[in-house]
């Protein structure tokens, strides 16, 4: 397979496959259909990539001392995010052969909305036609290929009915003027979250991932994009149950690592990297959001919903941060902020006050939770079916 894949490389030491292309133990069996196999674009470095560049040969850290900010850690890391590919025929699971040394991970476009991030070789949730493929180096790595299958397995968990929402300890980001994982640049009271796992990491300039985190009483909230990864670790997808949770499968669903290594001498205190855990963190939170959005002073737990692990119409904020007005009209308090590009859930719409916006002149007001209202004038697009009247 990959000599037919590879004839020039079937000598290179460096040859190594993300996830083989037939079952080993543990693994789906895949069938290997020529028709949708395609190789990845490495030479093809934009603006949505992250300290990557094509030398001629290889692609490789544009900066190999470029540590993403939100990580904490001394570890240098780019990332390639390549065209969004049309396949042949719908499938579920994405394989990579790698000519040289990097993690491949893949999502599927479910009508207008993305799933999560996988790694290459475990499947999606359900059958999609569009894939997105990025390529993540790590130090010194560098990628001369990689050549891409996509077939059909057996189809993990549906989605949930609801989004997962857990309390997890949010601390405050800052380090404005640094790049988060995803390229984006921090500015003074920035409205974006990082969460501890690439899994929900939005391209730049997109909130694909968008949570929604709340002040454990609830007065205020702030629906947000995830930018950045981290606050400890890099892997802890800890919203996800443990059958698919990247790393650390015996912690409970909806508790970080970094919780348990802190509260209970997990992993013996310490993070992925080895660092003694100072705090419980599961969030980070920019600038704008910690200290507009929820007006806090100090770090504290939160309620935090991981929009995408629910379906249902959602609405991209255009323009932002957008004050969620408790009722249909700007003289209701404000209870929050809607940042640029956070997908919004829209539950149902109410007429309200006639709103002149970026997107039109509207008496539309969007409900998105209870007490939660937005105007529909300040929505740039929508995605997931049509939303009912209250």
């Amino acid at each position: 397979m990959l000599n037919r894949w590879f004839p020039a490389l079937a000598a290179l030491a460096l040859l190594t496959v993300a996830t083989p292309a037939h079952a080993t133990p543990g693994q789906p069996e895949v069938s290997a259909d020529p028709s949708n196999a395609w190789s990845a674009e490495l030479r093809a470095v934009g603006g949505d990539d992250v300290n990557v560049a094509w030398t001629g040969a290889a692609l490789r850290l544009a900066d190999p001392s470029t540590a993403p900010g939100g990580q904490r850690a001394p570890v240098a890391q780019g990332m390639l995010l390549t065209a969004a590919h049309t396949l042949a025929t719908p499938a579920n699971l994405v394989t990579a052969a790698v000519a040289g040394s990097a993690d491949v991970e893949y999502r599927g476009r479910r009508g207008d909305q993305w799933t999560e991030w996988q790694t290459a070789g475990t499947p999606l949730k359900e059958t999609v036609g569009v894939v997105e493929v990025r390529v993540v180096l790590t130090g010194a790595a560098a990628v001369t290929a990689v050549r891409l299958a996509a077939s059909s397995a057996p189809a993990a968990t549906g989605l949930a009915a609801v989004g997962n929402v857990y309390r997890v300890y949010a601390t405050r980001e800052g380090l404005v003027g640094g790049t988060t994982a995803n390229g984006h640049v921090i500015t003074s009271r920035d409205h974006f979250v990082a969460l501890p796992s690439r899994r929900g990491l939005s391209p730049k300039g997109t909130g694909d991932y968008t949570v929604r985190v709340c002040t454990t009483s609830g007065a205020r909230c702030e629906f947000a994009p995830v930018w950045d990864v981290g606050p400890w670790n890099t892997t802890d997808d800890y919203w996800n149950p443990p059958a698919t949770r990247q790393s650390w499968k015996d912690l409970p669903q909806g508790r970080p690592e970094a919780q348990a290594a802190y509260q209970n001498g997990y992993n013996g205190g310490k993070d992925q990297f080895g660092r003694t855990v100072a705090n419980p963190a599961g969030i980070d939170l920019g600038d704008g959001v910690f200290w507009d959005g929820l007006q806090l002073t100090n770090n504290a737990w939160v309620d935090v919903a991981y929009l995408w692990t629910a379906g249902g119409p959602r609405g991209v904020i255009g323009s932002g941060p957008l004050n969620i007005r408790a009722g249909a009209g700007s003289s209701f308090a404000s209870k929050g902020y809607a940042a640029t590009y956070a997908q919004v859930p829209i539950e149902c719409w109410v007429t309200g006050q006639s709103i002149a916006g970026p997107y039109g002149t509207t008496t539309r007001w969007d409900r998105v939770g209870a007490g939660q209202y937005v105007s529909h004038a300040y929505i740039s697009s929508t995605s997931g079916g049509a939303a009912p009247a209250c």
